[in-house]
């Protein structure tokens, strides 16, 4: 029996319930299967289509796989694996660039698919813990995972997997780890671009034949019937400051224009994810709360918070890292920073969908 044979069935005996898949180079990565659902599934009041992470390039797929684990890389490749200290200090496009050189079918986790997550957890009332305080989980007093790196003398990363059953997606041994805190994970088909919020339509991000570069024209705009159109269109929804001359921390809302922009490079908006509005008079369509860039009701989303920037290209990185405390969680976002920013609290994940 070969070496990675060896290694595959030790994966499995150690992630009972799970799925081993194997890159094109023979080399194994630790998945969770999420089954196709509905909008309906996991938003009360939501329509019955298929929620759009199950929907590439205009056909629905029977199921995704999503990493286990937190991803390392090795030899320029991403891997899901348990005991590990998670891949950092990376940018956007080389997390992509890493997830993608696995083989056909193989890509950065997208915003959709997160979504679809965070949903169901909180359809489930499965809301994760995680590292979000040093090791532990701000609500844990107690457990701590098996520290991987420290900064300041005190536990930073955790090695992945490590922590209790609590930092599961399901709350069992079978679900997908550390979706709240450790480090952040950059998303791939959401961003924004001096404010104007851009996808790729459904679950297009999680196919190589479209590009997510800065000039791509896969990137579309959103009206306030969930229509998608081109970036810069007239009336698309944008995150604007409620006030002028904003500062960090300042107040948002969702908007149809810029009203008050940025007053640097670096100012950011901040607010509790279940408490983000529109301005008076903008309707919210539905696809923007299927991507859980919107709240889909006035609940409890764990304190979880929203970050946005309206000056320049900025994409997405959820989850939280490990001393947001309660803040971080499956709803937390982060649109703050362009796709070249890397630090030691920046990871990701890779997922998985059969025949694209």
């Amino acid at each position: 029996m070969a070496n990675f044979d060896l290694v595959k069935l030790a994966l499995k005996a150690t992630c009972p319930g799970n799925e081993v898949l194997l890159d094109d180079k023979g080399l194994p990565s630790v998945m969770v299967r999420i089954p196709k659902f509905k909008i309906s599934d996991v938003i009360t009041g939501g329509s019955s289509s298929t929620h759009p992470a199950f929907i590439v390039n205009g056909t629905e797929v029977p199921e995704i796989y999503i990493s286990k684990f937190q991803n390392v890389v090795s030899n320029g490749r991403a891997y899901s694996l348990p005991g590990e200290d998670p891949a950092a200090v990376i940018n956007f496009d080389n997390a992509r660039i890493a997830c993608e050189a696995k083989g056909a079918g193989w890509h950065l986790m997208t915003n959709a698919e997160w979504a679809a997550i965070a949903l169901w957890c909180r359809k489930n009332s499965l809301m994760p813990k995680g590292n979000n305080n040093y090791g532990k989980d701000v609500s844990e007093s107690t457990v701590v995972a098996i520290p991987s790196y420290y900064e300041s003398n005190n536990i930073a990363r955790v090695r992945t997997g490590t922590g209790p059953v609590t930092w599961s997606h399901n709350g069992e041994v079978t679900g997908i780890w550390d979706l709240n805190g450790n480090v952040y994970e950059w998303n791939g088909g959401y961003r924004t671009v001096d404010g104007e919020i851009q996808i790729l339509q459904n679950n297009n991000a999680a196919s190589l034949a479209n590009s997510q570069a800065v000039d791509s024209t896969q990137w579309k705009a959103i009206m306030p019937d969930g229509s998608l159109v081109a970036p810069g269109t007239a009336g698309t929804l944008k995150w604007d400051f409620v006030n002028a001359n904003p500062a960090d921390y300042s107040a948002f809302q969702l908007n149809t224009a810029i009203e008050n922009p940025s007053s640097t490079a670096g100012a950011y908006g901040s607010t509790p994810f279940a408490s983000i509005a529109a301005k008076s008079g903008v309707t919210v369509p539905e696809i923007l709360k299927a991507l859980a860039l919107f709240p889909a009701d006035t609940g409890d989303h764990g304190g979880d918070t929203f970050y946005m920037s309206n000056k320049g290209e900025r994409l997405a990185y959820r989850g939280g890292y490990w001393s947001n405390t309660s803040s971080a969680g499956v709803f937390d976002a982060n649109g703050t920073n362009p796709r070249s920013s890397a630090y030691t609290y920046f990871g990701f994940r890779s997922a998985f969908i059969p025949g694209i």
